[in-house]
């Protein structure tokens, strides 16, 4: 078998490559599967990732009330204008009413959605722009409101709408926006081209502003959603490697312990000693599942504290912890107390796995090999060997000597080999 290198300072092996060859972070605990997804479960409050969805509308018991009393705003001094331009007066404000509850209502309301509303409102701006029939001063008097609410809109329609929607729908209003002042200009007399012009202009220039910083913040927003998803990936390949890495180990032992117990002429004693590994290789299974359960339920640390009062109540020894003494009584973040294991943890991970089978397994440890790697890569190391062990119980049923040794490398690296006599499998 090749043995495997593994640098004093660095932890990055081929092997801490999770699902479809995603890194795994440089400072991950693969000793700790409970630390790990407490570290990538667990988003404070103030997050910028603590709320997933960017797209969430204020309430609408402000929008729906705030429109509400915007549109009789503008309906009320259509009953002001004179009785031969009260219809032209209407139509006028019925656009401006559009257009700000458009911009104030919160959507989708029923089946119409945000695109669907922005469009029509700015059909309708450019339908009034086009055959507007009353007189050229009236305009004047909503033009303002109604720009104001299609500048509210075109944010809006460009930040929040989806990708294929958001470029033509923003797009027709913010063209509505720039031709309304046209509306006015157009039509009045002796006005020559240049009012146009200024008119295009004065409103083309804050509505260049309200598209780059709705762009902006669609840009920031996607890159939130982005980070989530990677967060949330990241979490569930933790947890997925905490299982693969530890419960499955100790599940495996257990089965062939209870395989090696249905066969005859067993002794009261091995029977009593074998009993006493399938409730410790249980509770090292529990202590795994607890501390990653107890991490994603948690969003502060009273896991830790929690997971150990409940192994109290399992074992009756005082949460005395059985996978390598991992408890060493200092108080990490959020409460945690699990501390990694290393290469000096090895010998009691082998002697161990050799109680569990008819397979008989040595550890050779170099001396001064313990605490030459960082504490990463010992971590790394301790994974490693234990999923070899798992891999050898699981597909070599026909070995009966393992060994693993451990012996110091070039450049403070660490030559880590694990083998067994069983050779290849059918």
């Amino acid at each position: 078998m090749r043995p495997i290198m593994l640098p004093p300072g660095r932890a990055d092996l081929p092997l801490r490559r999770g699902v479809d060859g995603v890194p795994l972070p440089p400072e991950e605990d693969r000793a700790s599967p409970g630390r790990a997804a407490r570290r990538l479960g667990r988003v404070p409050t103030d997050s910028p990732f603590a709320h997933p969805d960017p797209a969430r509308p204020r309430p609408a018991r402000i929008r729906r009330p705030l429109a509400a009393v915007s549109a009789f705003a503008l309906l009320a001094p259509v009953l002001l204008a004179r009785p031969d331009a009260r219809g032209a007066a209407a139509l006028l404000a019925l656009t401006a009413v559009l257009a700000a509850v458009a911009a104030l209502l919160p959507w989708p309301a029923g089946r119409i959605t945000l695109g669907a509303a922005a469009g029509a409102v700015a059909g309708a701006s450019l339908l009034v722009d086009a055959v507007y029939p009353g007189p050229y001063r009236l305009p004047a008097f909503w033009l303002p409101f109604e720009w104001l609410a299609l500048l509210g809109l075109l944010f809006r329609a460009v930040r929040r709408l989806p990708d294929r929607s958001a470029g033509p729908v923003g797009g027709l209003v913010g063209l509505a926006a720039v031709l309304l002042p046209l509306r006015f200009a157009l039509r009045t007399p002796q006005g020559g081209a240049a009012g146009p012009v200024v008119g295009v202009l004065i409103s083309l220039l804050p509505l260049l502003g309200v598209a780059a910083a709705a762009l902006y913040l669609r840009v920031l927003d996607a890159r939130r959603e982005r980070a989530v998803a990677r967060a949330r990936r990241q979490q569930r390949l933790e947890v997925a490697r905490g299982l693969h890495d530890f419960v499955a180990h100790e599940i495996t032992g257990i089965v062939l312990e209870a395989q090696a117990g249905q066969l005859p002429g067993q002794e009261p004693e091995e029977t009593t000693a074998l009993l006493r590994r399938l409730e410790e290789a249980g509770l090292r299974a529990l202590d795994s599942m607890d501390e990653m359960v107890g991490a994603l339920r948690e969003p502060s640390g009273r896991e830790g504290q929690e997971g150990r009062e409940g192994r109290e109540g399992r074992d009756g020894k005082g949460g005395k912890d059985l996978e390598g003494d991992r408890s060493d009584g200092s108080d990490r973040a959020g409460g945690a107390t699990t501390r990694r294991l290393g290469l000096a943890d090895l010998p009691e991970l082998v002697a161990r796995f050799g109680t569990t089978g008819a397979l008989r397994a040595t550890v050779e440890l170099a001396p001064g090999t313990a605490g030459r790697l960082s504490a990463e890569a010992e971590a790394t190391a301790y994974a490693v060997v234990l999923e070899a062990l798992t891999n050898i119980r699981r597909h070599a049923p026909q070995a009966t000597e393992v060994t693993v040794r451990v012996a110091p490398g070039e450049c403070g690296a660490v030559e880590l080999t694990v083998a067994d006599d069983g050779g290849p499998t059918s």
